[in-house]
């Protein structure tokens, strides 16, 4: 492979002649060749809107000749659009304030900008003018966090909330026998469960929304330590009005920039609002899964749509996968935030050294919940139908329906009823009468298991 000699303060290295990085990106490809996981294209795409604004504030500040500046642009450009993604190619598992990555993109810039004019671009004294990877790679950071949420995760999670309010409301009527400890419990209607479903998830969402807010807040402007050092004033809330113009998001300087560089608390902040997602939609998914349980020997009141084959070796076998796939991302958030609560805890002095784990986790679970929410809507829940059958054999056969019995009677006597008839395998009617209590007639304007679903009416 044709090579070229690259300098730094540290010596020469060869890098491959095909590719616009230098010795930098380089020296952290040979040293930290750790695992497969490389840094998010997400953090990149941010990346490219961060340099662009960056140029056309310090071009307004006259720090930046225009020439230099329009270059900047244009390469900001095309990482944006994704044309350069192949010259990103560094791990997660690298410096922890994310400066390899930072100088990364600072190389492709100026790497890609002498290619198409011919101009030489100084990745630190141009590219990353009145910037330092303590407060730029933070601020990519929030902005990825920021659009991945608002453009991928809160949508696919409220279009999954639709779906499961629509379908408690289609569901209203339908009358069904309740379970608590995994035992039959007294009736609701299956909408009356549903409904519990749809408002767990918009709790969910609305903990994510409310996140929003706190990653809008830019660490730009904060240097090296928070002090600014090195960026003329007023460079942060100009970078953080033109990321705004550019995203449509409303990014705002951090309040304080010693904070926005030395912890990440929105971060942790925002990824334990993804693990209440993860908590809902994990308790959801295994519910709808053993409702459908079955189809003959299990609980089986909700029919899930057949997607695929479930076995191997058991012909016609079709098992609840979406629930499967949901429940294993839900898990995998769960373990994400352990991680970043670790690692945002983790911060000594000035710096957080634990950005690019933080973030690669957080990116993750926002995209796997997204996309688990959406796959789950559309091959799940949208396609549930109720066994109206089994639902009303299982509310017939149910000894909790004595529950209706305990005002008129008392709950002694009611649990007399109830331990009779599973005793000698009979129905509460026929218990209730063989005590003497009732009459078939009085037991069934007693037992009404529609009304029992809502509150009674005082006389």
């Amino acid at each position: 492979m044709a090579a070229r000699a690259e300098k730094d303060f540290m010596g020469e290295i060869q890098v491959p002649e095909h590719v616009y990085w230098g010795a930098h990106t380089q020296r952290s490809l040979e040293h930290f060749n750790i695992g497969e996981e490389t840094m998010p294209l997400p953090v990149i795409r941010a990346f490219g809107y961060l340099k662009k604004a960056a140029a056309l504030v310090n071009g307004g500040f006259g720090l930046l000749p225009d020439s230099k500046v329009q270059l900047i642009v244009q390469v900001c450009d095309e990482i944006i659009s994704g044309d350069l993604d192949g010259h990103f190619p560094l791990k997660v598992w690298q410096t922890g304030s994310g400066t390899q990555t930072h100088m990364n993109v600072n190389e492709v810039i100026a790497g890609r900008a002498r290619e198409l004019s011919g101009q030489r671009l100084h990745p630190n004294d141009d590219v990353n003018k009145s910037q330092s990877s303590n407060d730029a790679f933070p601020t990519a950071m929030h902005m990825a966090a920021y659009d991945l949420l608002a453009a991928t995760t809160i949508p696919a999670l409220t279009a999954l909330h639709r779906e499961l309010d629509q379908k408690s409301r289609e569901w209203k009527d339908i009358v069904k026998i309740g379970r608590t400890h995994f035992m039959d419990a007294v009736p609701l209607t299956l909408g009356q469960e549903f409904s519990g479903y749809a408002v767990m998830l918009d709790q969910s969402i609305q903990g994510v929304t409310d996140r929003l807010p706190l990653l809008a807040r830019v660490a730009i402007g904060g240097t090296v330590l928070g002090t600014g050092l090195n960026s003329p004033e007023g460079f942060d809330v100009n970078v953080a009005e033109k990321l705004s113009e550019f995203t449509g998001y409303p990014f705002v300087p951090a309040p304080s920039k010693f904070a926005a560089l030395a912890a990440h608390d929105d971060l942790v902040a925002g990824h334990g609002a993804l693990k209440t997602v993860a908590v809902s939609l994990m308790k959801i998914a295994n519910d709808i899964r053993m409702l459908g349980s079955g189809p003959r020997c299990g609980i089986g009141e909700l029919q899930l749509p057949a997607n695929e084959p479930g076995s191997s070796i058991m012909p016609g076998k079709v098992n609840p996968t979406q629930a499967e796939a949901l429940t294993m991302v839900c898990a995998q958030v769960m373990g994400n935030d352990v991680t970043l609560s670790v690692a945002g805890s983790s911060g000594h002095f000035e710096l957080n050294v634990f950005k690019p784990v933080i973030i690669y986790n957080l990116l993750q679970s926002a995209r796997l919940l997204g996309d688990a929410a959406d796959s789950f809507m559309k091959h799940c829940v949208r396609g549930l139908a109720p066994n109206l059958k089994t639902i009303q054999v299982h509310l017939e056969n149910s000894l909790m329906l004595v529950t209706a019995l305990a005002p008129e009677f008392g709950y002694d006597k009611a649990a007399v009823i109830a331990n009779k008839a599973h005793a000698e395998g009979i129905t509460l009617a026929q218990a209730a009468g063989d005590l003497g209590y009732v009459t078939q007639q009085e037991f069934r304007d007693l037992v009404d298991p529609s009304a029992m679903t809502r509150p009674f009416k005082p006389q």
